[in-house]
């Protein structure tokens, strides 16, 4: 067995809170998450052998440098400590996720009203980096902190490009990686503007990591694409174990480095079985050699 066989990067996505179309229908019952289940997803993911852990975090936290931001569900951010230190003291990386997309369908970045709509100006930069500079100090990440920008409808083409490289910027500066969603896939989905990410892909910095995400179907023509320009590539696979491995195999062969499970379901007891059995079911997958 050597290094080729397995993927270097095994990641999972765990939510605080989020926010989609489907995920704001249920805000006005929302809860916070549940810490245990938290501990536990975590050490289910260390047990089979995943070394990285995003946690979304959004307004799912009560920031201490502008606590206007919580919410009904907002959680202390000493659980979010909790978190980065129990995946921490079993060799998970963690990396904060924020989403900075504008988007009035998908509404990925409304965590940060009433500031969204300041729309990249001065104020709405200086803001969110309070944010992010907090999240860096409370999650301790050691190479990446990931931005989103999926489904970005709002901005211009050249608009979206200007706040990745502006994300990137601010974060090189802090000595971590950006990672992204990489809508290249859904060039078919009418609510997605794929084209976006296939125009910055030839202007944005190498060093940004470009997670592709098909819950549908395997693109190996991406990877192979992505890969051959320079960018570090993971992927998102869903939760058809079928095509995790098809993905897998993809990995292996193009030149990606990682994978990422998600569940897109809120970290609540009512899905605890469901979260636990689908790491149980695919998590090997994601670890075990080719």
């Amino acid at each position: 067995m050597g290094k080729r066989d397995i993927i270097s990067i095994r990641g999972y996505l765990i939510h605080l809170t989020h926010y989609d179309p489907e995920w704001c229908k249920r805000k006005s019952r929302e809860q916070p998450l549940d810490l245990e289940l938290g501990l536990e997803v975590i050490d289910a993911l260390a047990g089979i052998g995943f070394n990285l852990l995003i946690i979304d975090c959004a307004d799912g936290v009560r920031y201490k440098s502008h606590p206007e931001l919580a919410r009904r569900y907002s959680a202390p951010v000493s659980w979010l400590k909790k978190l980065a230190k129990r995946a921490q003291s079993q060799h998970i990386e963690i990396v904060p996720k924020l989403n900075f997309s504008h988007s009035s369908f998908h509404r990925h970045n409304y965590w940060f009203r009433p500031y969204n709509a300041l729309f990249d100006n001065d104020e709405y930069w200086r803001l969110a980096f309070e944010i992010i500079d907090e999240l860096i100090e409370v999650c301790r990440p050691k190479r990446y902190f990931h931005v989103g920008m999926d489904e970005d409808h709002d901005r211009t083409y050249a608009q979206y490009i200007e706040a990745v490289s502006k994300l990137r910027k601010g974060l090189k500066q802090r000595g971590l990686r950006t990672l992204i969603w990489n809508d290249s896939s859904q060039i078919e989905n009418p609510l997605v503007d794929a084209r976006k990410s296939l125009e910055a892909q030839k202007q944005i910095p190498k060093d940004i990591v470009q997670i592709v995400w098909d819950y549908e179907q395997v693109r190996p023509n991406i990877v192979r694409r992505l890969a051959d320009d320079g960018f570090e590539v993971w992927v998102a696979p869903g939760q058809d174990p079928k095509q995790v491995l098809q993905w897998k195999k993809t990995i292996l062969k193009y030149g990606g480095k990682g994978m990422v499970m998600t569940t897109w379901s809120p970290c609540r007891r009512s899905n605890r079985s469901k979260m636990l059995k689908f790491i149980k079911n695919a998590g090997p997958i994601y670890c075990s050699p080719e």
